[in-house]
Formats: structure tokens, sequence, C-alpha cells
């Protein structure tokens, strides 16, 4: 797996952009990442419809090399860490998740998060609908109203359309950054592009398998 970095300053520290759909927050540790969807593809093969578990450990093993290569002493998944109810997929990540017992995981929940205190309990991640670190808020949805807060976001599965020559054109996921936010693409590469989430005054910074670069 190749991972590729840039560096960006959001209200005078220093944050890591990778092309693997995760930012790292050196001073504190951190890996900040949203949308993994854990249960996706065990929910749609629920409901008869065949999607590769192959697609889970993929994500899964993109997650293992970042936390490895950044040295990761927390996780912070800004929500959607879920899907849907507690499946196959979700005792795969529990498996999983058995060889970071030394990482501190939280979760700001969001709108998919809907699994029981009790696995969380097990799992020992922690829950907050938000959380606060320095001047930076961390949730699962924008805000109508910053109020001179800065947000570092997920949900919305950001990305942008590139056109070329005649009707050519590429989709790519990206980073969304303001001078009050930033929103962080989905992780799982079983997601969508929204590139009709249209900001005022915003940076994107795109991405491939090689490459990560501001448009």
């Amino acid at each position: 797996m190749n991972i590729v970095k840039q560096n960006i300053i959001l209200k005078g520290r220093v944050f890591t952009l990778t092309n693997q759909r995760a930012v790292f927050w050196k001073e504190q540790e951190a890996l900040i990442l949203s949308d993994i969807h854990i249960g996706k593809t065990a929910h749609f093969r629920k409901h008869g419809i065949a999607i590769s578990s192959e697609i889970l450990q993929t994500d899964l093993n993109r997650l293992r090399h970042l936390i490895q290569y950044f040295n990761t002493k927390k996780i912070l998944v800004v929500g959607d860490l879920f899907h849907a109810e507690s499946n196959s997929d979700v005792e795969t990540f529990k498996v999983w998740l058995s060889q970071f017992s030394d990482i501190e995981w939280i979760l700001i929940q969001g709108n998919h998060d809907i699994q029981s205190s009790h696995l969380m309990n097990e799992l020992n991640i922690c829950v907050v609908p938000k959380l606060i670190i320095d001047s930076y808020t961390f949730i699962h949805e924008d805000l109508e109203d910053y109020d001179n807060v800065f947000t570092i976001s997920g949900h919305t599965h950001p990305g942008v359309v590139i056109r070329g020559k005649g009707k050519q054109k590429l989709k790519l996921p990206c980073y969304q950054i303001t001078s009050q936010q930033l929103i962080l693409p989905a992780f799982s590469l079983f997601t969508g592009l929204n590139t009709h989430n249209v900001l005022e005054d915003v940076d994107y910074y795109a991405f491939t398998d090689n490459s990560i670069f501001k448009l």
C-alpha cells in the first residue's frame, strides 16, 4: 500500500492528509477518519445482494497499515464506524481490533452508529456525541452555525469531478477545507462519492493511489 502525504496548517497546527482517506495529527499521535461503515457488506448479503467480504478486509488492512506507519496511539472516528445492526462483519472487526488493545479508540457517534453500549464497552470504544480538543470540534455532520468553531467532520463522502477534453471526466475522493472546517472523505472504499456538496471558499485536496494534490 502506497501512503502519500500532504501537510496542511489548520488553526496554527500541522495535520497530515493522506491518499488513504485518513488524517494524522502528530501532536496528538492520532489518526482521524470517518465513515468506515463496518457491517455494510454483510447487511447487503443478508438481503440477498452478493457483496464480497473482501471489501471489509481491504479496508481493515489499509487501516492497519496506517496505524503502524504513523505509530498511532489514538483513533478518532468522526462518525459511522458501523453501518447497521450487529452482523458477521462486526464479529470480523472484533477479532481484528484485538491486535490494537493499546490504542485509544474514540467514536464521535454518526447517524449509522446504532450499536449497543454493551458492544461498545466490549470493544473498549468510547462513544461521544462530539469531541473538543484544543480549538477543534470533532462531529459527524457539519454545523450550520460555526460561531468561531473549527469543525472536523465526515458524513458527506466528498468527491470532486476533474474534467478533461471533450466529455472526459474523472471522479476522485477528496478532502474539503474552508477557514472553519475540514470534511473528510469516507474511509471505506465501498461508498459513493458526493460531488454535489458545494461549499463557499473551499479548497479541495483530491487523491489517487499514487498522489494527493490541491485543486
